[in-house]
């Protein structure tokens, strides 16, 4: 399986997780099947110190996002977020807190500047993520 996502979408991603670190940047993946239609950036709701190296979605956030998917009359897809200065794999506490069938783009930002992109599903037993191939269009 792969995401499909345009460079517009990507330069907004970019955009928000370069403006949070040294913290973590975190949104929402808006689409269909694998094709990302919108994203929605969020603030990262964890606490000031803990923000370099987790980030935290709320109830609220995640109403946010069903609400602008009725509205464009697509689904909530997946999460992105950033993980600053290291590589941008599945932690630990990612798997903990992912939901299967998601999309979950993991971003790597070096000193402030995005290097990379990397996409991630969950399996259904939650033992562990397969990388999805992310299609820039």
């Amino acid at each position: 399986m792969s995401l499909k996502i345009t460079n517009e979408l990507i330069e907004r991603i970019n955009k928000h997780i370069e403006a949070a670190y040294p913290g973590e940047g975190a949104g929402f993946l808006l689409g269909t099947d694998g094709d990302v239609n919108d994203v929605l950036p969020l603030d990262n709701a964890r606490e000031e110190e803990a923000r370099h190296n987790r980030f935290l979605l709320t109830p609220e956030d995640y109403l946010k996002a069903e609400m602008k998917a009725m509205e464009l009359g697509v689904d909530l897809i997946g999460v992105f977020h950033s993980h600053p200065d290291c590589p941008n794999v599945p932690s630990e506490y990612d798997r903990e807190w992912a939901q299967p069938y998601f999309s979950y783009i993991i971003s790597r930002v070096d000193q402030g500047k995005t290097v990379s992109h990397r996409s991630w599903r969950l399996l259904e037993d939650r033992s562990k993520y397969d990388e999805e191939e992310i299609e820039i269009q």
